[in-house]
């Protein structure tokens, strides 16, 4: 490498690349940032960065692909603003210089972040609260932060209207409360450890989202059993609780966050944990009903591909010796923009009729002929997962992980259940 480009080098990345909430994270608790449209990060796990690397080939397609790492420091404006920049790791250039960082905001030209208004809710009273909370954010006091956990923990099932101009992909920026709040406690616990520490690492991951117009994102805590091996007994006390109290234990699948985009209304509505973990099993197949429904009809189309992926995904984890899966997620996601054309078949007269969009669900399901629809399943989350090639666990467990096998049959079953009980 010639020194003059070698400089061109430092320069470039001496800028930084500015880390984003993503707004298309609808659940856990580590926080998820944008890096560009294709590539996510999070703090780095030692556990979780070990699975990544060692992954058998034929989980890949089930899981995002890993893209490496990056150092992570929190910078302050003038203004006093905090931000999250992105470096290369320890001066290896290759993990940025191989992502394409065409739409990525260079250092000089950092994101207000706190100076953002939220988008209102349409609920007036809520939308006032929503207000009152995203001011008291701006200033960044841990205690404010508190109360909006709090809010948030009411606030379990929230309605956004989308504005009618524009595209409706342009608007979901900064809508998503869940990825506000990991995003500003985040930003709180890098400030509170400044003096001891601000190089932090962080994976680097596929975006599952970016091929999506409108994301539709259903986040499933799967599995018996969340807490993992080395969990205190308080920890594990309170995952068992958990579990006991909600789906989990039952079926072993709990809702653990949603975002369904209402076409019917256009709105974009979101489910947090807090309401995931109250669902019964009859509550939890409602949830699912209403994920798959778009405010007009339900997106019939889309069952058998979801059902496939999971049935296969259960025959490669049948197979999977000693992985334990504990904490973690499935995402299934699909496109809320649903891209229609008039059947090839249909009279000259019928196109005339077709011309202005019906809501009526009979006209959604029959009278336009939806183009295919891609859908996504993926496991996330592996910060608590082990296996006995890992090599350092005390415990080491045999055979396959039956209670997220036996998740994913129960969620299969009631997939096929809401398939079958909405075409009689």
């Amino acid at each position: 490498m010639s020194p003059a480009f070698g400089a061109m080098e430092v320069e470039h990345y001496s800028k930084g690349v500015l880390l984003e909430p993503f707004v298309h994270q609808v659940g856990g608790h580590s926080c998820v940032l944008r890096f560009n449209d294709k590539t996510i990060c999070k703090p780095l796990i030692q556990r979780e960065h070990q699975f990544y690397e060692t992954l058998p080939t034929e989980m890949r397609k089930f899981t995002p692909q890993y893209e490496g790492v990056v150092s992570v420091s929190f910078e302050e404006d003038e203004d006093g603003n905090l931000c999250l920049i992105a470096y290369p790791l320890n001066g290896d250039h290759d993990n940025l210089e191989n992502l394409d960082n065409s739409d990525c905001e260079p250092k000089s030209k950092l994101l207000r972040w706190t100076n953002k208004k939220a988008m209102l809710l349409e609920n007036e009273k809520i939308s006032k609260d929503w207000v009152r909370q995203h001011r008291k954010e701006e200033k960044m006091k841990s205690h404010k932060l508190e109360e909006e956990f709090e809010w948030l923990k009411k606030s379990e099932v929230l309605y956004y209207t989308v504005e009618k101009k524009g595209n409706v992909s342009s608007q979901f920026k900064h809508h998503n409360p869940w990825s506000m709040k990991c995003h500003q406690q985040q930003l709180q616990r890098m400030k509170e450890n400044a003096k001891h520490r601000n190089q932090y690492k962080f994976i680097l991951l596929e975006n599952l989202t970016s091929r999506y117009e409108v994301p539709c994102v259903l986040d499933l805590k799967m599995g018996t059993r969340q807490h993992g091996d080395d969990a205190s007994e308080e920890k594990k006390a309170n995952q068992i609780r958990k579990c006991q109290q909600s789906t989990s234990a039952v079926i072993g699948v709990r809702v653990c966050g949603m975002q369904v985009y209402q076409a019917g209304t256009g709105q974009l509505m979101f489910m947090n944990k807090y309401h995931g973990r109250k669902l019964s099993v009859q509550g939890f197949k409602e949830a699912l009903y209403q994920f798959f429904h778009n405010g007009k009809y339900l997106r019939r189309e889309l069952f058998e591909s979801v059902i496939k992926k999971l049935t296969e995904l259960k025959s490669v984890l049948e197979k999977q010796e000693s992985y334990r899966f504990y904490s973690s997620s499935l995402l299934i996601i699909y496109d809320g923009k649903e891209r229609q054309e008039v059947a090839v078949d249909s009279d000259p007269e019928d196109l005339e009729d077709l011309s202005e969009e019906s809501s009526d669900e009979s006209a959604g399901a029959y009278a336009y002929k939806p183009t295919a629809s891609t859908v996504d399943v993926r496991m996330i989350d592996f910060a608590h997962t082990t296996c006995k090639y890992y090599g350092e666990d005390s415990v080491v467990h045999e055979g396959q992980d039956t209670g997220y096998v036996f998740g994913l049959q129960n969620l299969i079953d009631i997939i096929k259940e809401i398939r079958d009980e909405s075409s009689e």
